[in-house]
C-alpha cells in the first residue's frame, strides 16, 4: 500500500466516522404541558444547531407518568420531579441523567367578564373560593395542593360540589374560557398567555407551592447520545431569560 493511498485511505475513514456520528438523530420526548411555550423556542434552538430533529408529545404530568409505567417508550421524560424521582427508582428512567428544568409557582385567573376578586392573602383566596359559583384546578401537582390546601383551609366539604377537576393535560384556563369554571387555579404558565381569562396573579408567598419540573433518559432510549445533548441544551444560559418569559425560573 502506497503511503498516497494509505493517507487518502485515513482521510476517507475519518470522514465516514465523523460523518456517522453527526448523523440526524430523532428524539422523542414527553413533556407537560405546563412546560411548552419554554421548551418549543429552546427546542427550536437546538434543531438549528444539531439537525437533530425533536418530536414532542405533549400531556399531564399524571398521565405521561402513567404512560411510561405502562411500558412506553420515550427518549426523554419531561415532567414534576417528584414524578420523575419514582420512576428513577422503578427503573423507567436513568437517574444520572436527571435533570432540574424548571420552576413554577400557581397563578389564578377568572373568566373574562367577572369581578377580579382580592387574591392578596390566604383569608382572602378562602373567600374568593367560598364566592365562586364554580373553581377548577388541574388533576396535576397543583391541583394535589390545592385540594390539600382547600381541607387545611376548612373549606374542602363546603365546596367539593362546586370544583371542577379536567382530566390530567387539560388546561384549566380552557374551563375558563369556555365559562365550565368562574374561578380557576393552575402553574403560571399555563394561565399566563390564555385568551378568554384575566389574570389575577400568583398565590400569595404563605400558602404558595412551587414545582420542580425535571427531565431524565428512558431507561431503553432509542436515541441516547443526541437526547443526552438535549438535555445539557435545556439549562443553557439562554434557557433562563426565555423561561421567564412564561413566568417561570430556571430549576439549576
Amino acid at each position: 500500500m502506497t503511503k498516497r493511498f494509505m493517507v487518502a485511505y485515513l482521510a476517507f475513514s475519518a470522514g465516514v466516522l465523523y460523518a456517522s456520528q453527526s448523523f440526524a438523530a430523532e428524539i422523542r420526548v414527553l413533556a407537560a404541558n405546563a412546560l411548552k411555550q419554554a421548551y418549543l423556542e429552546l427546542v427550536s434552538n437546538f434543531e438549528k444547531s444539531t439537525g437533530h430533529k425533536v418530536t414532542t408529545l405533549w400531556g399531564g404530568t399524571e398521565a405521561i407518568d402513567k404512560r411510561i409505567r405502562g411500558g412506553e417508550i420515550v427518549d426523554i421524560v419531561l415532567i414534576a420531579a417528584t414524578n420523575i424521582d419514582r420512576l428513577i427508582l422503578e427503573g423507567k428512567l436513568v437517574k444520572e441523567s436527571r435533570t432540574d428544568f424548571a420552576k413554577s409557582g400557581i397563578g389564578i385567573a377568572v373568566r373574562s367578564g367577572l369581578s377580579k376578586p382580592d387574591v392578596s392573602s390566604a383569608e382572602a383566596i378562602r373567600q374568593a373560593v367560598l364566592e365562586a359559583n364554580t373553581v377548577a384546578y388541574s388533576s396535576g401537582p397543583s391541583g394535589f395542593y390545592l385540594a390539600d390546601l382547600f381541607k387545611k383551609m376548612g373549606i374542602a366539604e363546603q365546596i367539593r360540589d362546586k370544583v371542577r377537576q379536567p382530566a390530567s393535560g387539560t388546561q384549566v384556563g380552557e374551563l375558563l374560557a369556555r365559562s365550565e369554571a368562574d374561578l380557576g387555579f393552575q402553574q403560571i404558565s399555563e394561565l399566563l398567555h390564555v385568551k378568554g381569562i384575566d389574570y389575577l396573579g400568583p398565590l400569595p408567598p404563605e400558602i404558595q407551592s412551587i414545582t420542580i419540573y425535571s427531565a431524565a433518559l428512558h431507561a431503553a432510549a432509542p436515541s441516547p447520545y443526541a437526547a443526552k445533548a438535549l438535555l445539557q441544551s435545556l439549562t443553557a444560559p439562554d434557557a433562563k431569560l426565555i423561561l421567564k418569559k412564561i413566568g417561570m425560573e430556571s430549576g439549576q
